[in-house]
């Protein structure tokens, strides 16, 4: 592990837990040459996912990017980060158990609404802005009206 702040290689972990419901572990390091310490953290990745774009380009799945589109959409909302680690953490489970190394960017855009909707609607419109590509207010009237139950008169 290269040491953030003078970049040496020499570096020992001091302390080593859990994380996130067990699925990363968190590893507190010390840097041999400069005395600085940092955080680490381990992922298990399954596999190599390939994300297919709607335009047809390929590129490689990025947690960081989904990470930041999804707090973006949960900014200033009362959701725990360590339950939206969770949640993204259960996300990227799912594409790598779908046992295909490409995934279309459609899948993921709904396998994250669907986690979204579970934890806040407010976030959840503001992603499903994003992902269905909002054009007017139009949009957002009637996406949030699907979301609303009928009332008694419309049953």
């Amino acid at each position: 592990m290269r040491c953030p702040f003078c970049g040496s290689t020499e570096t020992q972990v001091k302390d080593s837990r859990p994380a996130e419901g067990h699925v990363v572990i968190r590893r507190r390091r010390v840097c041999l040459a400069c005395a600085g310490r940092f955080t680490t953290y381990e992922r298990v990745q399954l596999r190599d996912l390939v994300v297919l774009k709607t335009n047809g380009r390929r590129e490689p799945f990025d947690r960081n990017k989904l990470e930041r589109s999804v707090n973006i959409a949960l900014r200033k909302r009362p959701i725990e980060a360590e339950r939206i680690n969770l949640m993204i953490s259960g996300v990227v489970r799912r594409l790598e158990s779908m046992g295909e190394s490409e995934i279309h960017s459609r899948n993921i855009g709904e396998f994250m609404m669907d986690a979204l909707s579970r934890i806040d609607t407010v976030a959840y419109v503001r992603f499903a802005s994003v992902y269905k590509n909002f054009q007017a207010a139009d949009d957002f009237e009637s996406f949030v009206a699907e979301l609303r139950p009928p009332t008694e008169a419309e049953t």
